[in-house]
């Protein structure tokens, strides 16, 4: 990874033009100040080019940050075509790094709409075809279960920081990457409840809405 003018930047080939130089320092900017709060002036001075050429790419701050959530989206879908195909190589959470702040600011604003849908989208074409092979129906249907894993998912990118110092190693590195797959793979392969408990849990939750 770069680092030009305080702004960490994912390796990408698009990353050598002045348009994602001046997309990189928006989602700096964006992340760090809010939308409302970061100016055009700032972005160009961060990317090192002129007002002129931001406006030249993008035309307007709103445009720009379409295009930030373009790239976002971009990044997802490398991600999901890499798991897809179980290819090594590509950290999710490192990947994800870069745009750590933009992405939180962008879920707790609201702005980040269609990069979280579109999660979830591909989250439920998966469970679709994965509940072909479960044994047991399951009780809800695969949007909401989608909807749940990408929140989850996203928290892990964003709260990266904090989860490094729970595991005790760096998840943006190779090593932090293995324990928390392998965490992970603890956590999906052995369910906490067994299925009485779950059972159980389910007919609580039916009588409280009976009542």
């Amino acid at each position: 990874m770069n680092r030009r003018g305080g702004v960490t930047t994912a390796p990408d080939p698009e990353d050598l033009t002045a348009r994602a130089r001046i997309r990189d320092a928006a989602m700096w900017h964006f992340g760090e100040h809010g939308f409302e709060r970061a100016t055009i002036r700032g972005i160009a001075e961060t990317a090192g080019v002129s007002l002129g050429l931001v406006r030249h790419h993008f035309g307007s701050k709103e445009a720009l940050r379409e295009a930030c959530d373009e790239h976002l989206m971009k990044t997802i879908h490398r991600l999901h075509e890499h798991a897809a195909s179980a290819q090594g190589g590509l950290n999710p959470v490192a990947a994800m790094g870069p745009y750590q702040r933009y992405l939180a600011r962008a879920l707790a604003d609201g702005w980040a709409a269609p990069l979280f849908d579109e999660m979830v989208r591909i989250g439920e074409r998966w469970l679709t075809e994965a509940d072909k092979r479960r044994p047991d129906p399951p009780d809800v249907d695969a949007k909401a279960r989608s909807a749940v894993i990408a929140a989850m998912a996203l928290s892990v990118a964003v709260l990266s920081q904090h989860l490094s110092r729970g595991l005790g190693v760096d998840v943006t590195t190779p090593e932090g990457e293995a324990k928390l797959l392998r965490v992970l793979l603890d956590v999906y392969s052995h369910p906490l409840l067994t299925p009485e408990e779950a059972a159980a849990a389910r007919a609580a939750l039916d009588g409280g809405r009976a009542t």
